[in-house]
């Protein structure tokens, strides 16, 4: 009896230890990702047997080059049949042996199947390539004793161009910068091409002080060797970076660089649209220094006149329908309702039937203001009459009229 009471109690203890200690240990969380399929060791049958004692000759990376553009042709052919999984597993061993035929073939093919997990949306691949990526740009890093001489650029590219692909913008322009550096000393043939590929990185990232940084140098190199073409194209582009940024004041410095541009080839045709921006950028700032609202209204009249002579009737209106807002804001009804009745005969000119009832509405609702009310009833008959025309806001119309026609005027 004694010793199956030792038993039990034995037995007891260790259960209670084993719970204790099972409750102790933490369950150990699996891998955010698994190992990575790109560096399995295990000998493929494409390899040659003395592989691992001899690199590979030229013949026997010929044929295995050959080997893995079939490989790749099935890959895509099970993806295409919707086996991805299936795919990955072929362009996963493509690119294992893709390194035996050195850097610069590897980055190019984990380039192109970044490109498609991306399109995939396949995470877990995605990261197999960017860590194999990571690790060979870690390989290419010259050493502090190398002279720029020994960077291999052409790998450097080719290592940006794959960041793009798998949507690394901030590594893909590390890259590039390391190819700047080279550039600069030693090929100034390509600075342009590398600060333009820099440029619109960053640009299509919506990272605008980096891309104003880059082509205002871009700007500044076009200019040193007047570049007349590609200075416009800077320009340009630096008008639409600051304005994306919302930094009128830089923005304005550029437009007036284009205007003054323009002027001086007597391409005027640019001016209207220019001169809209500007008075824009000028209305943003006058929120904070309402003094410089006599510049928009200086640029809107500036595209108004312009846009008249070149028969830009379109942008005509849309200037002086700017100037009308900014007199009503400004409280000068009188200004507003004269500019109003020209803007009819400019989107009458320009066939603009939606304009021409706008106007008169805008005609109406300033009369209204005055208390003019046959004049506000007139506006807004002839506004119905052109809404009866396009099937278009005819309620609005006929609301109006009747609030007016109860008016004992």
């Amino acid at each position: 009896m004694l010793k199956r009471l030792i038993v039990i109690v034995t037995a007891a203890t260790f259960f209670s230890s084993s719970l204790t200690l099972a409750q102790s240990k933490k369950p150990k969380e699996p891998d955010k990702f698994p190992p990575s399929p790109l560096e399995i060791t295990t000998p493929d049958p494409l390899l040659p047997p003395s592989r691992d004692k001899q690199p590979l000759t030229q013949a026997e990376m010929q044929k295995l080059k050959v080997a893995l553009d079939q490989l790749n042709q099935e890959a895509a052919a099970k993806l295409q049949a919707g086996d991805k999984v299936g795919a990955f597993e072929i362009w996963n061993r493509e690119l294992r042996l893709r390194r035996f035929l050195g850097a610069l073939a590897e980055v190019q093919a984990l380039s192109r199947v970044g490109a498609i997990a991306w399109n995939q949306n396949d995470r877990q691949e995605l990261q197999y390539i960017t860590q194999r990526l990571q690790a060979i740009q870690k390989q290419a890093q010259p050493k502090k004793t190398d002279s720029q001489k020994n960077v291999d650029v052409e790998l450097l590219r080719s290592l940006g161009e794959a960041y793009q692909n798998v949507r690394l913008p901030k590594l893909a322009v590390e890259v590039y910068e390391q190819v700047l550096a080279v550039v600069r000393q030693q090929n100034p043939a390509a600075l342009v091409e590398t600060l333009k590929t820099i440029g619109e990185v960053n640009l299509s990232w919506f990272d605008y002080p980096k891309a104003a940084t880059t082509y205002e140098e871009l700007l500044g190199l076009a200019t040193s060797k007047g570049d007349r073409l590609n200075e416009l194209a800077y320009l340009k582009q630096l008008a639409y970076i600051y304005e994306q940024a919302k930094q009128p004041q830089q923005a304005i410095n550029v437009q007036n660089k284009l205007a003054e541009i323009y002027v001086n080839e007597n391409n005027l045709t640019e001016i209207p649209e220019l001169k809209l921006a500007i008075a824009s950028e000028y209305e943003s700032l006058a929120k904070e220094n309402p003094s410089l609202l006599q510049q928009a209204f200086q640029n809107y009249q500036e595209a108004y006149t312009t846009a008249w002579q070149l028969q830009q009737y379109v942008r005509a209106g849309e200037a002086l329908q700017k100037l009308i807002t900014l007199y009503r804001f400004q409280g000068q009804t009188d200004e507003a309702l004269q500019a109003s009745q020209i803007l009819v005969q400019i989107e009458e000119r320009a066939v603009n039937f939606y304009g021409m009832m706008q106007a008169y509405d805008q005609i109406g609702q300033l009369h209204l203001e005055r208390k003019e009310y046959p004049q506000a009833l007139t506006a807004f008959q002839k506004g119905l009459e052109l809404a009866q025309q396009i099937k278009h806001q005819e309620t609005y119309f006929t609301g109006q009229i009747e609030k007016l026609s109860k008016t004992n005027f």
